[in-house]
């Protein structure tokens, strides 16, 4: 298991998670999302190929429309 910080809380999950496994986790959302890890936007394209390792910054934001 590895140990991440997503949006602000410690989170676990299994050796060799993607990036796109815990964007699948946190929503179910699949337009309006940017994701940075440890500061770096990663592009959506290069989510299921971005291995995480413990102890990695991962947050995940979404758009939200209003007035």
């Amino acid at each position: 298991m590895i140990s991440i910080i997503l949006n602000g809380n410690e989170e676990q999950f299994p050796d060799g998670a993607t990036l796109a496994e815990v964007v699948q986790h946190i929503t179910s959302a699949t337009q309006g999302i940017a994701v940075a890890v440890d500061a770096h936007v990663v592009r959506r394209n290069d989510w299921a190929i971005t291995s995480l390792r413990s102890g990695a910054q991962v947050d995940v934001l979404t758009a939200v429309q209003g007035g």
